[in-house]
């Protein structure tokens, strides 16, 4: 956050430096020449419209709070870093949610699937060979799983480990695919999609203001560049101290605009690839609402091979049902039970 701000104060604190210095030459060097020649010399008007004093209203520290209450948008000295160094990244824990997706879609369908049901959270392309299903498996060594193939030849991929549960609850096999997939996955998200990056959170006010000051610093720069070449002999305290710092000035400036314009170009690239995995992952999860004969047979056939183990009576060792004084009873078939489990 320090950097934040410290990139913002310092657009403030170039422009106070370098339009003070200016005025300062231009003062100096009216007194060179004669004061009745000022105004002719330096016919723009510029004196008598810009003061450093006017920039000063950008350090009101409550400025930006009572502006951030009221639209809930950055403030100036932020919105000057993200609109030169952007946000960061936006699929920040992509991994993260990508797995958790997986894995809760493998368990929905009792730890069995299919290599096109996991197809809509992998990175694939819409060319990629579909007969192809090397990518699964990372999948298989994340969730330790492994290949079966059913009596049709289907290579169908079995988790174990995603299998246990305490339900028996098992729907008819009609439910698993087509349309009712979607109904079946409940809250699932039917493809993992990735964000888009932005160039800048910045609100447009924000990043007219940020332009506009950032151009008029280049201007100044530019200005400031041009009459300390044209000086003779350069006077020494502030006018001196900017000079020494002048090539840092224009590093500044140049790079607060050839920053963003690298950015925009590599972010188009970055989502045009971003576009095309989204619409890859769509087109796949689409294929499973309406599946052709094949893949529907492969689908029914995982669902029917999908075998959930379930926690029975049987196999519970102790039970609130009973007072623990009626259970001391059993303490030998109780002991038995645990040691067989």
């Amino acid at each position: 956050y320090l950097i934040r701000v410290s990139f913002g104060t310092a657009l403030i604190a170039s422009i106070i430096l370098v339009y003070t210095t200016i005025i300062a030459l231009i003062s100096s060097r009216s007194d060179e020449d004669n004061r009745g020649r000022r105004g002719r010399s330096f016919d723009s008007g510029f004196t008598l419209y810009f003061s450093p004093s006017d920039l000063f209203w950008y350090w009101d520290p409550y400025y930006y709070r009572r502006r951030q209450r009221r639209d809930d948008g950055m403030n100036f000295v932020e919105s000057v870093f993200s609109f030169v160094f952007g946000d960061g990244d936006p699929n920040d824990g992509l991994e993260e949610e990508r797995w958790k997706l997986i894995g809760q879609y493998i368990a929905s369908n009792g730890g069995v699937v299919t290599a096109e049901e996991l197809a809509p959270y992998l990175d694939l392309l819409p060319t990629e060979e579909a007969d192809d299903e090397s990518y699964i498996l990372p999948v298989l060594l994340r969730f330790d799983g492994h290949p079966e193939v059913d009596d049709e030849g289907n290579i169908l991929y079995r988790f174990p480990s995603l299998q246990r549960t305490a339900s028996s609850q098992r729907l008819g096999k009609k439910e698993y695919v087509g349309k009712k997939w979607t109904e079946w996955v409940d809250g699932v998200e039917k493809y993992l999609e990735e964000k888009k990056w932005l160039f800048s959170k910045a609100g447009a006010s924000e990043k007219a203001m940020v332009v506009g000051l950032g151009a008029l610093n280049l201007f100044g720069v530019i200005v400031l560049g041009s009459m300390l070449r044209n000086v003779a002999v350069m006077p020494k305290g502030f006018i001196s101290f900017v000079a020494d710092i002048f090539p840092l000035l224009q590093i500044y400036a140049a790079s607060f605009f050839a920053i963003p314009l690298f950015r925009w170009f590599s972010l188009r690239k970055t989502n045009a690839d971003i576009e095309q995995r989204n619409q890859a992952r769509q087109q796949r999860a689409r294929a499973l609402e309406l599946p052709d004969p094949p893949l529907r047979r492969k689908l029914l056939s995982a669902r029917d091979m999908a075998q959930r183990t379930v926690i029975g009576s049987d196999k519970i060792v102790y039970t609130t049902e009973e007072d623990f004084a009626d259970q001391d009873f059993k303490a030998r078939e109780w002991d038995r039970r645990f040691r067989e489990l």
